[in-house]
């Protein structure tokens, strides 16, 4: 785009300076690409992309057989005898793994006659790896080997050397490594040709290592930077101790790879690797996993060229400087930002994909690129800027704000003083439509300012955010009269029902006065809405438009009529009890009236427990309603014995059996164990009572996988009168009762089967039910499983 206020000679000098700039950068991208990795941060980054999970599933074929700290605690400290060796490759070999791979060092002898039945176990198998080692004893490196017995009866030897980078960390490996003419496929390698029947093919050749030294050379070749497919215990893992106890089946092993070697703490077999991230380093058997699977999976990481990497940083360089050029500099902050993020995130994806070219010149050079350009710019839009800033000063001052001291002033150059005086006019215009917008904003209801004729102006995100529930995405435009025409029953609060109201009353000022209580309204979803307007006027006090607020009173609704339920429970079902015991006091008074105490005792007491029932019976509604739950971590089948262990004698009463269907395994839900222990004794309760007597009912408790979180199930089943269809839909409806004519009359005001909804809702459970007439009743509740089972 054309900077039109910049004057011919500077647009040319910003060009120039561009043009430096642009060749400069571009230059400096191209050399430290051409590095190919700017060191540590370059290998932060691959350490940071190569640790992000990318939820590959873990390979089924890979186990590995751990030298534990339980393993340990359990056989005693290392080393161990060649015997506990021997007693695990006889019980692999049973398994018909694909190849076991024994990283133990075995390169001393012990009893003759534990080396001779470990190498017999070890020929029998016929698929044993067992390692190389590379040492140092002060003549030159040399290949440490089993002893000649094990070495031997093994199907192959693989080194188990790993190449450490400048900062420690292990990214790579070579295939194979040897001296003198004589080489070994790595550990991982030597496993996949022993399982697979395939002779891994590399090179051939093998240079001399950097290492080297003039006694003796080690030659290595065939790098595989390592595609680690997760961090530490990502693979399958068994103490060595239980599959020793034949704690393991052998179908575990079977046509499988089986590692064996150390991971527990301390035993000096742990590198830091790209994915260890802060769980410290990882056991090297995980390290040869994760190069096994590599190789499996054919997959591993290759470096880019230098001239590939340098391409590469010089591309997103290129078209931010070109950015640079053409768009504003907001605009160019963003594009740098943008081509720094393209650039992270393709060499993210070139790693995932197998290819990694180092990111960092192109993100250094890019950080570094706005500032030179900004500066450049701003020498060059000085003149301008010099022009604005006092007109703009000059702007009149409609909020309070600090004044600037003098000195403050003084200590400012000419630039600062002309972008101070611009920062503030430009500060008090966002300041006043900010405080508009943010006083119209926080407003706690959904409000609408219009025009005198009612079209919407303005609208904060309470407005929005209704009607964009009821279809409307944008009410701007809109005309009030409209929009409030959808509402139904509109009803002015405070004044007779009989007066007559239409909606253009709202923006009439001569009824504004009238109309001060507001609007009681319903909306299409049946919530209650109490909709107010107010005008706005002028300076001169003339009408400039009105304010109109939508406010949901669903809530106060809600609780008045949950107020005028329990108002007339407590009239009516409470009352009746104390009534009966007033009459029977007074009857008592009158000798000719009088009942012997025992009846007369007998009828207090069961008018008493009726109202403490009820009372209990709402105490606890009002509970389960509440968000004071005390949630604990219990097995659900100990919360359902005891509720069943509470209606014990209810049911041995009425000679009604209750029998568990319990699946074997744990339930684990995270619970209010009070109100789910009664909730449970209510649904056990209603079974009891509305069953005839000597049937049974059925408890069953199972766990459902098939949703995506594991669920508890637990269904329970009378055979008692059943529930009318017609009723059916009352059931859960506060004081609602549902008896069938032909079955007995209990007390109760319906209050039980709300509070077993609430608390099942409130625990994020659901509650469903089936029932027949004549037949019988089944409901089935469902909690989620607090963790995996």
């Amino acid at each position: 785009m054309k900077i039109r206020w910049l004057s011919p000679f500077v647009r040319r000098l910003a060009l120039r300076e561009w043009l430096m700039l642009f060749i400069g950068l571009l230059t400096l991208a191209i050399a430290l690409g051409w590095q190919n990795g700017l060191g540590r941060l370059d290998q932060s980054l691959y350490d940071l992309f190569l640790s992000i999970d990318d939820n590959k599933p873990v390979r089924e074929d890979i186990i590995i057989v751990a030298i534990d700290d339980y393993s340990l605690a359990e056989l005693g400290r290392w080393p161990w005898s060649r015997d506990l060796h021997t007693d695990l490759i006889n019980k692999l070999t049973k398994a018909s793994p694909r190849a076991i791979g024994l990283d133990v060092i075995l390169s001393e002898t012990s009893t003759q006659q534990s080396d001779l039945q470990l190498a017999t176990a070890i020929a029998q198998n016929q698929r044993v790896v067992l390692p190389v080692v590379l040492t140092n004893a002060g003549q030159g490196l040399t290949a440490g080997l089993p002893i000649p017995t094990l070495a031997a009866s093994a199907r192959a030897l693989g080194h188990i050397n790993l190449e450490h980078d400048s900062d420690g960390v292990v990214r790579s490996v070579f295939l194979r490594e040897g001296q003198n003419g004589k080489s070994w496929l790595h550990f991982s390698a030597s496993l996949l040709s022993v399982g697979s029947g395939m002779q891994y093919s590399g090179t051939g050749a093998l240079p001399v290592a950097p290492t080297a030294s003039l006694i003796d050379t080690w030659q290595r070749g065939d790098q595989l930077y390592i595609p680690y497919e997760g961090g530490i215990g990502y693979f399958k893992s068994v103490p060595y101790v239980s599959v020793l106890r034949g704690e393991v089946p052998d179908e575990f092993f079977t046509d499988k790879y089986v590692l064996v070697g150390a991971t527990a703490l301390g035993m000096a077999d742990s590198y830091p690797t790209p994915v260890s991230r802060n769980s410290g380093a990882m056991p090297g058997i995980e390290i040869n996993a994760n190069i096994l699977a590599s190789l499996l999976d054919g997959e591993e990481i290759h470096i880019a060229s230098p001239w590939q990497t340098a391409l590469f940083n010089a591309f997103p360089v290129f078209m931010a400087l070109l950015g640079y050029l053409l768009l504003s500099p907001r605009f160019s902050l963003f594009a740098t930002g943008i081509w720094m993020l393209v650039t992270l995130v393709t060499s993210y994806v070139g790693l995932r994909m197998g290819l990694w070219i180092a990111p960092a010149a192109a993100v250094i050079t890019l950080i570094i690129s706005y500032p030179l350009w900004s500066w450049r710019r701003l020498e060059a839009a000085i003149t301008y800027l010099g022009q604005e800033f006092t007109r703009l000063d000059q702007e009149p001052h409609l909020l309070p704000e600090e004044k600037t001291t003098t000195a403050e002033n003084k200590v400012a150059d000419v630039l600062e003083q002309r972008i101070t005086a611009m920062k503030n006019a430009a500060r008090r215009v966002r300041d006043l439509r900010q405080f508009v917008s943010d006083n119209l904003d926080n407003l706690p209801d959904a409000t609408l300012v219009t025009s005198v004729e009612g079209q919407v102006l303005l609208a904060n995100k309470h407005a929005n955010d209704y009607y964009s529930s009821l279809g409307i995405d944008n009410v701007l435009g809109h005309n009030i009269l409209d929009l409030l025409a959808q509402l139904k029953n509109p009803q002015p609060v405070d004044q007779a029902t009989n007066l007559s109201f239409d909606w253009p009353d709202l923006l009439d000022i001569q009824r504004s006065q009238t109309l001060n209580n507001g609007i009681s309204v319903q909306d299409h979803k049946g919530r209650d809405l109490l909709v107010k307007s107010s005008p706005c006027n002028s300076a001169a006090n003339l009408l400039t438009g009105w304010i109109v607020s939508v406010l949901d009173i669903s809530t106060i609704r809600a609780a008045e009529r949950s107020r005028d339920e329990t108002l007339r429970f407590l009239s009516h079902d409470m009352r009746a009890p104390q009534a009966s015991i007033l009459a029977l006091l007074e009857l008592q008074s009158e000798t000719s009236s009088a009942l012997p105490q025992a009846e007369l005792f007998a009828r207090i007491e069961k008018a008493s427990r009726k109202t403490l029932g009820l009372a209990d019976n709402f105490v606890q509604l009002a509970r389960a309603e509440s968000h004071e739950y005390r949630l604990e971590e219990v097995d659900f089948q100990d919360v359902l014995f005891d509720a069943t262990d509470e209606m014990w004698s209810l049911a041995k009463s009425r000679h009604i059996s209750v029998e568990m269907e319990i699946s074997d395994g744990e339930y684990p839900v995270k619970v209010d164990r009070t109100l789910m222990t009664r909730a449970l004794a209510n649904l056990l309760s209603n079974a009891i009572n509305y069953s005839p007597d000597h049937t049974s009912i059925i408890c069953s408790v199972w766990l459902d996988r098939d949703g995506p979180q594991p669920r508890v199930v637990c269904r329970i089943l009378d055979h008692g009168y059943g529930i009318a269809e017609a009723d059916q839909s009352k059931l859960f409806l506060r004081f609602q009762r549902v008896d069938l004519p032909n079955q007995p009359r209990h007390d109760g005001v319906g209050l039980g089967l709300v509070f077993v909804k609430t608390v099942i809702e409130r625990h994020q459970g659901d509650i469903s039910f089936i029932s027949q007439a004549g037949v019988g009743t089944s409901f089935t509740l469902m909690l989620p499983v607090c963790h995996e089972v």
